[in-house]
């Protein structure tokens, strides 16, 4: 299955529950650091290939990529802890984020499917629900993920 597919499938089941406005798939890249954007919702505010490297907070690498859990900020403060982007997020109607890792097979961090709703949209349960699309499609998102080499050279934008 092509990697956009998998992503675009993936898109639509979260939509369905536990809801979405804006929704990427990132890359991640070890070596830099950094996530790389494969598939966006929204391409014009979030263009395909930006990759996030210096506004990624050490308490969110912490959860999702060191400890591999899931993210939850539910309100706006929350996110603008995180994200150095919080004022185009909320420009776009969200103030709430969830942040689910892909696994490899080696338990290894692959990637990342960021989802972002209205404040307050988001609950514990939703983050469970979000981890049951991720478990469900998990063979086709690693592979999505290892279609993308991650040696090409990305630029410093969000």
């Amino acid at each position: 299955m092509k990697a956009d597919a998998v992503f675009q499938e993936t898109f639509e089941e979260i939509r369905r529950d536990p809801g979405v406005i804006l929704f990427t798939a990132l890359q991640w890249i070890p070596e830099r650091s950094s996530l790389r954007r494969l598939f966006t919702s929204h391409p014009e505010d979030y263009p395909v290939g930006g990759e996030k490297t210096v506004e990624i907070s050490p308490g969110w690498l912490g959860t999702v990529i060191e400890d591999k859990m899931p993210f939850l900020a539910p309100d706006l403060n929350a996110l603008r802890e995180v994200f150095a982007d919080s004022e185009l997020i909320q420009r776009l109607g969200c103030g709430a984020v969830i942040n689910v890792p892909v696994l490899d097979g080696g338990r290894n961090v692959v990637g990342v499917l960021a989802m972002l709703d209205a404040e307050g949209r988001y609950t514990q349960q939703s983050v469970e629900t979000a981890v049951d699309v991720v478990n469900r499609n998990l063979a086709d998102l690693t592979e999505a993920f290892a279609a993308h080499p991650t040696e090409v050279p990305g630029k410093d934008t969000v």
